[in-house]
C-alpha cells in the first residue's frame, strides 16, 4: 500500500485550510478519491448539499468522455470546516460545468478547489462560485485550469465573486491557468466586496424591511451560481439550502 501524504501549510492547494480541524481526520481520509467516469456522449448531473456539523473533506475524481457532459452544482454550508476538492479530465468536445455557493457564519472554513485538465481538442468548462460569510467565517475558491498542447479549440471561465456581510469574516480566491495551447479561450475573474448600500437604500426607500432586503439581495447574488442548473425544482432547491443559515446574520 502507497503511503498516504498528508498535506502541509506549504501546499498550495491546502494554503488556507483549518489545519486544526485537518488534524482531527483520519489520515486515511486524505487518500480516499471518489471516481466517476462519464463515458462519450453521456450527460450527468449531481446536487450537493454539505452542511454536516463536524469536519468533512470530500474528494472527486471526474474523467468526462468525448462529447459527455458533466454537471456539478453544490451549497458548502459546514458548521466546520468543510472542503470539496474536484479534479476534472475533459477529453475531446467535453463539457463540465459547475456552481457553487460557499454560505454561513460561526468560525467555520468552507472551500471548494477545483483543477480542470482540458487533455484534448474543444473541451468546455465554466465554473461560478459565490462565497457569502459573516461572523469569523471564511470561504474559499482555489480553481485551476490547465490546457495541454494538443486542446486546441478550449474555451474556459470561472467567476468567482464574495460577499463579508460582517467584519470579521473573510474569503480568499486563487485562480489559476496555465495553458499551453495557443488557439484557446480562457478567462477568470474575482471580486470580493461588501453589501451593495445603495440597493439596500433604495429598497428601503420603497417600505422594504431591511431584512428582507438583504435576503433578496444575497439571493440574487447567490442565484448566479445556479443559472446553469436547467432543473428549476434542483435550483429551488439549492437556493433554498444556501439561504436556510442566513437568519443567523439578519
Amino acid at each position: 500500500m502507497n503511503a498516504i501524504t498528508l498535506p502541509t501549510k506549504r501546499d498550495e492547494e491546502w494554503r488556507y485550510a483549518d489545519f486544526a480541524a485537518l488534524e482531527t481526520l483520519a489520515p486515511e481520509a486524505f487518500g480516499e478519491w471518489k471516481a466517476i467516469e462519464l463515458a462519450a456522449g453521456e450527460t450527468r448531473r449531481k446536487c450537493l448539499v454539505l452542511d454536516g456539523s463536524g469536519p468533512e473533506l470530500h474528494r472527486v475524481r471526474l474523467t468526462v468522455g468525448e462529447g459527455a457532459r458533466a454537471e456539478l452544482f453544490a451549497v458548502n454550508a459546514g458548521a466546520d470546516y468543510t472542503r470539496l476538492e474536484v479534479v476534472v479530465r475533459l477529453a475531446e468536445n467535453a463539457h463540465f460545468e459547475f456552481g457553487g455557493v460557499t454560505i454561513g457564519g460561526g468560525e467555520a472554513t468552507r472551500e471548494f478547489v477545483t483543477r480542470v485538465e482540458h487533455a484534448e481538442p474543444e473541451a468546455t468548462s465554466h465554473q461560478v462560485v459565490r462565497s457569502v460569510h459573516w461572523g469569523q467565517a471564511t470561504g474559499n475558491f482555489l480553481g485551476r485550469i490547465e490546457v495541454a498542447r494538443d486542446a486546441q479549440k478550449t474555451d474556459a471561465a470561472q467567476d468567482f465573486k464574495g460577499l463579508i456581510l460582517e467584519r470579521g469574516a473573510s474569503t480568499n480566491a486563487k485562480p489559476e491557468l496555465e495553458i499551453y495551447a495557443d488557439d484557446v479561450k480562457c478567462a477568470h475573474g474575482a471580486a470580493i466586496g461588501q453589501m451593495d448600500e445603495t440597493a439596500r437604500f433604495y429598497m428601503a426607500a420603497r417600505g422594504i424591511p431591511p431584512e428582507v432586503a438583504r435576503k433578496l439581495l444575497v439571493r440574487a447574488f447567490v442565484a448566479d451560481a445556479f443559472t446553469a442548473l436547467a432543473d428549476e425544482g434542483e435550483q429551488e432547491r439549492m437556493l433554498d439550502a444556501a439561504l436556510k443559515v442566513l437568519g443567523e446574520a439578519l
